[in-house]
């Protein structure tokens, strides 16, 4: 949600009777920053002390978007309240569009974000951890990337857009289609079982060092500053929404990514069932559990678990290629009764 303080100026009460007229205004301070603070933390003591069914609330006042964050007992909903943010609800408009263009969207986004919680690879806390958002932008981009693409760039949705979907918001080009009917089905038909293995390999093996993630475009880019992890803004093109991510929490993501995608090449493997009582496929990715006996078997390797498992992928799919190809180059395809 977001106070549109901006509209106040639009509207004006004439006062027909009485002597006295009173106005109420912020009083002079340094910047709009500061002004935004001081109205937030005010929202903020109303909300903790007079707000129906508005609990844990939290001043997050410091933050680059100040905001005041709570949770409603009667909905369930957790909020994020700031002011004159509309660049925000942009963008919760178009990941609004991009879910409901294609089914696998929302379940890969909600697959790959129950296993980031599960490693402890975000956090409701602010700080150095890669936060929902940026993971879902990850989710994004790398669908935009398959051959043929699942989702559409935002410089494409840009060009379907009319003259109703124009939006111009601080000097920011937020324009895109709003009409999903305007927008062509995808002629990919890969699994969601694939695209989750698919989507570890990839940023498993993303050149995080010297590449971007740009949804605009859809394709990697040089990274414009030397941040572990460069996300851009959507909307804010300058900005890296992922700036606050620390290169120790990046690699955490890499391993885990490259574990898992070796965990599903195994379960490829395994065509037997499983025994009852271990966690196989999804369910053992989301287990805390499996990480933290990764993590003790690394002590015992002397080569980093991460470039072992990625060796291992690498000859996996050199292996499958070999034996998909005979002698005379040719390729041939292998049947089972």
């Amino acid at each position: 949600m977001f106070l549109d303080l901006d509209e106040i100026g639009k509207f004006s009460t004439h006062k027909t009777s009485g002597n006295f007229l009173m106005e109420f205004q912020v009083k002079n301070v340094p910047s709009e920053r500061i002004a935004t603070q001081k109205i937030l933390s005010v929202i903020g003591e109303c909300l903790d002390h007079f707000g129906p069914g508005c609990v844990g609330v939290q001043k997050i006042l410091n933050a680059r978007c100040p905001l005041v964050r709570f949770s409603h007992q009667a909905s369930g909903f957790q909020c994020d309240l700031t002011t004159n943010n509309r660049i925000a609800l942009k963008s919760s408009e178009l990941l609004y569009i991009y879910g409901a263009l294609d089914s696998r969207v929302r379940a890969l986004v909600f697959s790959i974000r129950c296993w980031a919680r599960a490693h402890s690879l975000t956090s409701s806390v602010p700080g150095a951890w890669i936060t929902n958002f940026s993971l879902t932008m990850m989710v994004i981009f790398f669908l935009q990337t398959r051959s043929p693409p699942i989702l559409p760039t935002l410089d494409y949705l840009k060009t379907l857009a009319d003259a109703e979907d124009k939006c111009i918001i601080e000097g920011h080009n937020c324009t895109f289609i709003g009409d999903l009917n305007g927008i062509k089905p995808s002629r990919n038909t890969e699994t969601l079982e694939l695209l989750l293995k698919e989507f570890f390999e990839y940023f498993g093996n993303f050149a995080f060092n010297k590449n971007s993630i740009n949804i605009r475009q859809g394709r990697e880019q040089n990274k414009p500053e030397p941040s572990p992890l460069h996300i851009q803004n959507p909307f804010e093109t300058s900005l890296n929404i992922s700036k606050n991510v620390s290169h120790s929490q990046l690699q955490k993501f890499v391993d885990l990514a490259r574990e898992s995608a070796w965990i599903l090449h195994q379960e490829d493997k395994a065509h037997s069932s499983p025994p009852s009582n271990q966690p196989w496929g999804l369910a053992a990715l989301l287990l805390p559990s499996v990480a933290k006996n990764m993590s003790h078997a690394k002590k015992k390797r002397k080569k980093p678990a991460s470039e072992r498992i990625k060796n291992l992928l690498e000859s996996i799919k050199s292996s499958s290629t070999e034996n998909s190809t005979n002698t005379n180059g040719k390729r041939t395809v292998s049947t089972q009764a």
